[in-house]
């Protein structure tokens, strides 16, 4: 892909990214598929849904294409470890020009990825080219201005105002959730089925574990690197996020809620 990745490929991204499943980030999607199927998993990551959803077309073809080689290492390994390594191709590509025919696959799928895009209307245009007469174009964002968490830290309130300026100036789209149906319709897709889903995360378990992420990431991440080059914070206002992330993960009443969009559009 031709933008730059706003959030890289540190430990502590891809540790949030090697969470993902099919079941917790692409269930609008799985009844849609059946055994036989070919599809591409558009910035697939460590790739850990592309696997489950590579169980469930089996034996149909699968491709996992993603921008950044070095993940492809971990995608297959995930591959290997899930025992599907022999279903799936993981490919390096370009979202913008997919290396495919046109017409290639019944279902082309991106998780996470048109929010990074500076075009997510050409990317997914792109997407419908390789996509054949027929089959599905999927595609599920988070909409990063409406999360909502409590309490009201305001160093995570300064977190979400940081984060989502640092992805505009830099041409993506934090709010991306929200804005899948009009992309699609831009593109011309006729059938846009749209719904949405959240990540919610309140035990106690899930509360330390999201909560040292973002201290990790808001500190190590190319996020932090961004935010700092585009004079939107400094090391010490980061460092002050990064304590207002452990302070939200010591509360007993820890709670966030991180809502996506969907769409399926029938190609």
């Amino acid at each position: 892909m031709g933008d730059e990745y706003l959030h890289g490929h540190h430990e502590s991204v891809l540790r949030s990214h090697s969470w993902r499943t099919a079941e917790n980030s692409a269930a609008y999607l799985l009844p849609r598929l059946r055994p036989g199927l070919s599809l591409l998993d558009v910035g697939c990551g460590p790739g850990t849904i592309t696997a489950d959803l590579a169980a469930v077309v089996a034996p149909g073809r699968v491709v996992g294409l993603e921008a950044a080689p070095e993940v492809l290492v971990a995608a297959g390994e995930n591959a290997e470890a899930a025992g599907v390594a022999h279903r799936i191709s993981f490919e390096e590509g370009d979202v913008y020009a997919l290396p495919y025919d046109d017409d290639s696959f019944d279902v082309v799928h991106a998780h996470q990825v048109l929010q990074h895009l500076s075009d997510p209307i050409a990317a997914l245009r792109e997407m419908r080219r390789v996509c054949r007469p027929g089959g599905v174009v999927a595609a599920r964002d988070v909409d990063y201005g409406a999360i909502a968490f409590f309490p009201a830290i305001s160093g995570i309130q300064q977190w979400q105002r940081v984060y989502r300026d640092t992805a505009y100036a830099g041409g993506c789209h934090p709010d991306a959730g929200r804005m899948l149906k009009s992309w699609a319709l831009a593109v011309g897709f006729e059938d846009v089925a749209s719904s949405g889903s959240v990540w919610c995360y309140a035990s106690d378990d899930e509360v330390q574990w999201w909560s040292q992420l973002w201290a990790d990431r808001v500190i190590h991440s190319d996020f932090a690197t961004q935010a700092v080059e585009r004079g939107l914070a400094d090391d010490a206002r980061l460092r002050e996020i990064q304590c207002a992330w452990r302070e939200w993960g010591s509360a007993p009443d820890a709670w966030i809620l991180l809502p996506h969009g969907e769409i399926l559009c029938r190609a």
